[in-house]
């Protein structure tokens, strides 16, 4: 599944500056209200564009055998052609970055987005998952995961 497309966004940087992410950009607040730093869904792209972009992403993560979840970065140039930049096999998955944000985007909201990405390592590790209700305050959520060794099961 690929989550929307998310751009990192520079609407103020000093003369000379190059658009590039780096640790003050990423990580220091204070340099990103001072830069106009802003991340969110790609907003200006043409039907066209986004089709190709997917369809890069998704040929990047069969060519280098990413499963799970990841991270593919790309970056424009002038005329819209996107270029690889580098994948990113596990992102930071804290609410506020930039993959949480996207699936929130996308309606998956973030113990759910966590849930999924559980959900894959423990089948890729041959785990079975049951899901065990327990009250909360949101009684709606599923509040906890069990995985069993499906092996031991059979013998």
């Amino acid at each position: 599944t690929a989550l929307p497309i998310w751009e990192l966004k520079f609407t103020a940087l000093a003369a000379g500056t190059l658009p590039i992410a780096t640790e003050h950009v990423k990580h220091n607040v204070e340099y990103q209200k001072k830069r106009g730093v802003m991340q969110g869904p790609a907003e200006e792209l043409s039907p066209a564009l986004t089709t190709k972009i997917r369809d890069m992403v998704k040929r990047c993560c069969r060519i280098l055998e990413l499963d799970g979840y990841a991270r593919i970065d790309l970056r424009l140039d002038a005329e819209g052609t996107p270029y690889f930049i580098e994948a990113n096999p596990n992102p930071e998955i804290a609410s506020t970055e930039e993959l949480a944000q996207s699936a929130l985007f996308d309606g998956i909201e973030y113990p759910d987005l966590l849930n999924r990405i559980l959900q894959l390592g423990l089948q890729r590790a041959g785990k079975e998952i049951v899901y065990v209700e327990r009250p909360s305050l949101r009684p709606h959520r599923r509040a906890a995961m069990v995985a069993t060794d499906m092996s031991a099961a059979r013998e």
